[in-house]
């Protein structure tokens, strides 16, 4: 009898002791069937962001929508500059419904009117980095279709360059600025100034489904409820910026919170509001330090991709995951690590031509089944690069699956772990090197304030080398046998780096993420690389300058690694 009273009790904490996670997967899942829900409704009602935006302009006016340096704007604001964005489209008759409208500009609330303006009128928006330049701008703006492009007054320049294409494609340019003497531009805002802010009319969008592209990406892009702009990333100015708008969610992405980590320390770090960080590609390490340093923010790591039909949320704040693996997610969202041939560049396969799941505690190629509730929908008119993105008979004759080029790792309590690259993971020795791995212990190193690890050829040798670019901390000088015995602690022999490039600073693309293609091509050679260059020589137990004299050894096998 007494055990029978017992047993309501017993369960619950035998549950919790076998599967502590258990509460936090259920919950998580629930979560995410009810958004999945909410999007079903909102399809079956043709219920788009706009209507949500406007939704809100109605309920709460004066909220405050953006802050961008001493100004704010209210959704009424956002709402009724929009609308006279819009009308000067209407007004000179550049576009029609479904068109597309190609936007070239940097981080300014006008990027924000012209989007909302656009889709009022049922018009998508192609966003082009404002990096891009000549033939890489001709090649994005063509690969969208746009006949009407509208760029910021500081990248008017960039356009000037390419204009005589421009205006043989009869494309239509638009200049954000008041005045413009360069024939074939067309300014805007002096246009935009003189138009009505009266809502426009419903039918001009009438056309639009869920289904309806809203934007074309070519780089990472997000979007908050009320938030602040700054025309360009401050790691210096980032928290004197939380303060002043009283921010309580901040967003991330590759490098920033390393960044934030390395501003000098100063009294008032823990001051502040923010209670969540939400992003990707924040290294264990910096984690740690980001939490001692500036309190008990909640950081939700995830993993997704622009152009993927899947995603997954630390939602349990495990260091250095991405998310959880559970039963009922992958049901529900089928994907798998499959086993990955780094030199043949696919997944292997067994003797019936089916992929092969990777073992727990073993990297794997990410690879996410495409069905009806996690579609994908490909690239725009490049129908042989959707195809390249999908594998066919995973798992069984005829399934359709989305490759995603990405390795994770499950450890022994199911928490996922963005592994590499498949292009940057490596092979040397007969073992797969993870650029990720390296570069986070190395990066450990004490004069080593950052590193970008990739993987150089070498004559004679099967594979790659391991290579690091690395930036040392301010004032320190290169302690070259510090960093031998830290490497030959911490690394396996088929792991640490061969070689180590001293940089003033390292390259890095638009989401903050190293770049390698450049520093694999230039390679070792000391003739071609002004950067002091180091080989890691086991007899001297001791990084030694890379002389002509051993690179030379190198190429011709005298000096075997």
């Amino acid at each position: 009898m007494l055990a029978w009273l017992l047993l309501p009790a017993v369960i619950p904490l035998a549950l919790f002791f076998f599967f502590p996670y258990l509460i936090q997967d259920v919950h998580y899942v629930l979560a995410k069937l009810k958004l999945t829900r909410r999007l079903i409704k909102y399809k079956q009602n043709n219920y788009t962001i706009l209507d949500r935006f406007l939704d809100v302009v109605k309920t709460q006016p004066n909220k405050p929508f953006v802050y961008f340096n001493d100004e704010t704007f209210t959704y009424k604001d956002a709402d009724e500059l929009s609308n006279k964005a819009a009308r000067v489209f209407l007004q000179n008759k550049v576009v029609t419904e479904g068109d597309t409208v190609a936007l070239f500009d940097r981080n300014e609330p006008m990027f924000l009117w012209l989007w909302l303006g656009l889709v009022k009128i049922g018009c998508s928006v192609a966003f082009l980095n404002y990096n891009i330049r000549s033939k890489s701008l001709l090649h994005c703006l063509n690969c969208s279709g746009a006949k009407t492009l509208v760029a910021g007054a500081e990248l008017q320049a960039a356009v000037e360059e390419v204009l005589p294409n421009l205006l043989e494609q009869q494309v239509t340019v638009f200049i954000l600025a008041d005045s413009c003497k360069t024939a074939g531009m067309e300014t805007f805002k002096d246009k935009m100034s003189r138009t009505s802010s009266e809502p426009l009319p419903k039918n001009l969008r009438s056309h639009l489904t869920l289904q309806t592209p809203a934007a074309y990406i070519y780089t990472s892009g997000t979007t908050g409820t009320t938030f602040a702009l700054r025309s360009k990333f401050s790691a210096s100015q980032f928290w004197d910026d939380c303060r002043r708008y009283n921010i309580t969610v901040i967003l991330y992405i590759g490098e920033i919170m390393r960044y934030l980590c390395s501003t000098p320390k100063k009294i008032n770090d823990k001051s502040h509001k923010v209670r969540l960080a939400i992003g990707n590609g924040i290294r264990a390490d910096v984690w740690r330090d980001f939490i001692i340093r500036f309190g008990n923010v909640h950081i939700r790591e995830f993993y997704g991709a622009t152009d993927g039909n899947f995603s997954l949320i630390n939602y349990s704040n495990k260091v250095g995951a991405v998310g959880r693996e559970n039963f009922l997610n992958k049901k529900l969202f089928p994907y798998a690590l499959i086993k990955y041939d780094i030199d043949k560049g696919g997944p292997i396969r067994d003797s019936s031509g089916l992929c092969i799941e990777a073992a727990k505690g073993e990297p794997g190629l990410l690879v996410t089944e495409i069905t009806l509730r996690t579609p994908f929908p490909g690239y725009l008119g490049d129908l042989q690069q959707t195809e390249k993105k999908m594998l066919h008979n995973v798992f069984k004759k005829g399934d359709l699956y989305v490759n995603t080029g990405d390795q994770l790792r499950v450890d022994i309590d199911n928490f996922v772990y963005f592994q590499d690259r498949v292009g940057d993971t490596f092979r040397w020795k007969g073992e797969n090197v993870a650029t990720t791995e390296v570069t986070d212990v190395i990066s450990l190193a004490d004069c080593i304030k950052e590193a970008n690890v990739y993987g150089v050829k070498v004559p004679g040798q099967e594979g790659r080398v391991g290579m690091a670019a690395v930036v040392l901390r301010d004032g320190q000088m290169f302690d070259s046998v510090e960093v031998f015995k830290h490497v030959e602690n911490f690394l396996p022999v088929y792991a640490r780096p061969r070689f180590l490039r001293i940089q003033s600073s390292l390259d890095i693309t638009g989401t903050f993420k190293h770049l390698k293609v450049k520093l694999m091509e230039e390679g070792f050679n000391p003739n071609q690389i002004p950067d002091p260059l180091y080989f890691l020589s086991e007899k001297e137990k001791n990084y030694v300058p890379l002389t002509l004299e051993i690179f030379n050894s190198l190429i011709t096998g005298k000096i075997t690694i």
